[in-house]
């Protein structure tokens, strides 16, 4: 991999705030989410850190044990430090730093502080925000990446690393409650189309998510008419992730929401039923995020210990 790290990627690695993280679904579907890159990675190894998360988020940590086939799209140069245009997709297999490990942040603040603001909050502040202080890297041995010229993932496309797979994955079944919208799917398009951001993502043939740049061109009664500039998405029917996101520097306002849903590809004319919804608005404040950072993560935390996520080590009495 190491003759194959272009220069235009490392560039970007480097330099973009925020990226989407996908990760696959035990049904085969995708969930997409916006999170704050660190731009660390070692060209040599093929490998990178470029994305952490919550100890709170036991969901997703849980999944990526399961499954550890993800994908990371650069797509976006709002708050970058380059001005390049290119898109890029990553393609790889994550695996976890030690989820005990409390100093993983202390370790890396510098590329936090880069990216995510200062880390010092002052007391009361980390007293409110231990937990999402509480940091897992999520490391990937790096597959494929892709390179297109713009970041609408228009014109042809150069990849490095592994070949692409030569058959597109067949498809799936449908859902026992069927495919159509599940959510009020003319507002969904309505909010996308919206935002600055909007990606879609499927699983491969080879098990990895696939993320491209997304438009709303319509709605009907079957869903989200969308366009895909790549024209990679497989006929038929299947799972698949939608997210439409903005933020500022730092990311400390966003607008954010991330579908799981449906989509069906009849000759070229792709439709996205959505089944589910989540998502957040933060005004652009940095009390206010750190009040909905601190939330959202101390209510995961909860739940994740329920849950018995991570299980505590014998000798360690965790608070």
């Amino acid at each position: 991999m190491a003759s194959m790290w272009s220069d235009v990627a490392d560039d970007i690695f480097a330099s973009d705030q925020a990226v989407a993280f996908g990760y696959v679904t035990p049904a085969h579907g995708v969930v997409l989410t916006p999170m704050i890159n660190l731009g660390l990675g070692d060209r040599a190894a093929g490998t990178m850190t470029s994305v952490s998360s919550s100890i709170a988020m036991f969901t997703k940590l849980t999944r990526l044990q399961q499954n550890p086939k993800v994908a990371i799209a650069y797509h976006t140069r709002a708050h970058s430090h380059s001005d390049r245009q290119e898109y890029v997709l990553v393609q790889g297999e994550a695996s976890l730093s030690p989820l005990h490990d409390r100093n993983w942040l202390v370790t890396h603040q510098g590329a936090w502080e880069h990216f995510a603001g200062p880390r010092d909050v002052g007391p009361l502040w980390e007293l409110w925000l231990r937990r999402y202080h509480w940091r897992i890297g999520i490391n990937i041995a790096v597959e494929r990446i892709m390179v297109w010229p713009d970041l609408q993932c228009g014109g042809p496309h150069t990849t490095y690393g592994n070949a692409l797979p030569g058959a597109h994955p067949a498809p799936q079944r449908p859902p026992a409650k069927g495919t159509g919208p599940r959510v009020d799917h003319e507002r969904a398009a309505r909010f996308v189309a919206d935002q600055p951001n909007r990606l879609l993502s499927w699983v491969d043939s080879e098990g990895f998510p696939v993320i491209v740049a997304a438009e709303v061109r319509d709605t009907d009664e079957h869903g989200i008419v969308v366009t895909n500039p790549t024209g990679w998405a497989p006929q038929g029917g299947r799972r698949a992730g939608l997210l439409a996101h903005s933020f500022t520097r730092y990311a400390y306002g966003r607008t954010q929401r991330r579908y799981t849903g449906w989509m069906e590809n009849d000759g070229g004319r792709l439709v996205y039923a959505p089944h589910t919804v989540a998502g957040c608005h933060i005004p652009a404040s940095r009390s206010a995020y750190r009040l909905a950072a601190g939330y959202g993560t101390w209510r995961g935390y909860l739940r994740a210990r329920r849950a018995g996520f991570p299980p505590l080590p014998a000798t360690t009495n965790m608070p």
